[in-house]
């Protein structure tokens, strides 16, 4: 994923969260808003509370595959904030994918 594509803007985060649309199932929580952009950009947020750095970096990095993975099904000119849940701990890879197209 290029940086043109990811929000690291805190103010940023919060317009995401306070005005857009919340989506919810056991494994993330993902809010989505409209932009002016002719692309779409993704935030990633794991919690600490579920594991040290090292666990936290894994997942950013399996949601950022799985991102890249389902493009196609995403509507084009949105913000997308996916936060992840402890209910994804244990499942595979194949598993979290699936929650997360369902989810977009």
């Amino acid at each position: 994923m290029k940086k043109k594509y990811i929000v690291k803007e805190s103010k940023l985060f919060e317009k995401i969260m306070k005005e857009g649309k919340c989506k919810k199932n056991q494994s993330y929580v993902v809010y989505s808003l409209k932009n002016d952009l002719p692309y779409n950009k993704y935030g990633i947020s794991v919690s600490k509370k579920l594991g040290n750095a090292v666990f936290r970096n894994k997942y950013k990095r399996k949601i950022r595959a799985i991102v890249d993975n389902c493009k196609k099904n995403y509507n084009i000119s949105k913000d997308y904030i996916i936060i992840l849940r402890k209910g994804a701990i244990n499942k595979s890879f194949s598993e979290l994918e699936k929650d997360f197209s369902q989810l977009i």
